[in-house]
């Protein structure tokens, strides 16, 4: 049972067949460029390849019959590889492009020494990268990958149609997502109605964010995840559906936003051994500020999911796919 063409996918074994290949192909595709180390977007997509190919092994696991090396464990310990790497090069850039600009020169002088850790920091872990992709678990999962392709193996489920399954796919995904306890942060229960808390000074919020904020970036992960599982499946709904998916990735967008933003304060206090207000105290007020914006952006977003019509209108737009032959 192999992938033919376009016009012929709609079985669950067929869908699982065509990300795994869209995802493999997309990550071997900057491996060449990866290893070399010349270009941070390439470093960008294949991790998100690398991440995708995650979601649609661990996700299709239940009609694919996968060989030993295409583990979610495998897979997860070379894309957090190379997550590590791309996380310093998404600091770099916005302290680059979103912050030194906006300094005063002092402050803008205090940064060459955040820069100089950041670039030995880089070194080590690009070395890291570099050895993760010659050892012997990602040639087995490239080997077993290829394999597998020429010659898929799958289980009973899979010859199932996949408007059949699709919902039950799905769904369970959606009810995670909405009942991550991230969703009530910063809310109070008023006669047993969730109430968000409004107009909060930014004190509160940064007190808020430093308690709460593990919290916030685990819902971030969820919406991440949920979102590539979306994201496999636009062909199949239609425009509520799309909207749904706009919706989870600026959710997924605005929590990173926040959480960037913690990671660099954080990292920053590390390098100069003391608070960022003391050393950048212009920087210090800067993410504060870009905090307080992104909180001001998640509290509709946060309202509305926490709505019964919302969150009742999403489990039936995936209980309804489009029927008929896929085109």
């Amino acid at each position: 049972m192999k992938l033919a063409t376009q016009t012929t996918v709609k079985t669950l074994g067929d869908y699982a067949y065509q990300a795994i290949q869209k995802h493999f192909k997309k990550t071997l595709k900057w491996e060449k460029s990866v290893k070399k180390d010349e270009d941070p977007e390439a470093l960008h997509q294949m991790r998100v390849g690398m991440r995708r190919l995650r979601t649609a092994v661990t996700r299709f696991g239940l009609a694919i019959d996968l060989p030993k090396p295409i583990s979610d464990k495998n897979i997860g310990k070379i894309a957090r590889r190379l997550g590590n790497l791309r996380d310093l090069d998404v600091l770099k850039e916005s302290l680059e492009n979103n912050y030194k600009p906006n300094l005063p020169h002092k402050e803008q002088e205090s940064l060459q020494t955040a820069f100089n850790a950041l670039a030995k920091q880089r070194e080590d872990v690009a070395l890291s990268v570099q050895k993760t992709l010659k050892d012997e678990s990602y040639k087995s999962l490239k080997e077993a990958l290829d394999k597998w392709l020429d010659k898929p193996t799958y289980q009973p489920l899979a010859s199932i149609t996949i408007q059949q399954v699709l919902p039950d796919l799905l769904l369970p995904e959606v009810s995670n997502f909405l009942l991550h306890p991230g969703w009530l942060i910063g809310t109070q229960l008023v006669e047993a109605e969730i109430k968000i808390q409004k107009n909060w000074e930014p004190e509160k919020i940064e007190k808020q964010l430093t308690t709460q904020g593990e919290i916030l970036h685990s819902l971030r992960k969820e919406a991440k995840r949920i979102r590539y599982q979306m994201e496999l499946f636009t062909d199949l709904y239609g425009e509520s559906y799309g909207a749904y998916m706009t919706e989870v990735k600026n959710i997924q967008e605005i929590l990173g936003t926040m959480q960037d933003s913690a990671v660099l304060t954080d990292w920053l206090e590390k390098v100069f051994k003391s608070e960022i207000k003391t050393e950048l105290p212009t920087l210090a007020s800067l993410l504060t500020e870009n905090r307080y914006q992104s909180w001001q952006q998640w509290q509709p977003l946060q309202e509305r999911y926490l709505k019964a019509d919302t969150r009742h209108s999403f489990h039936l737009t995936i209980l309804h796919p489009l029927s008929g032959v896929i085109n």
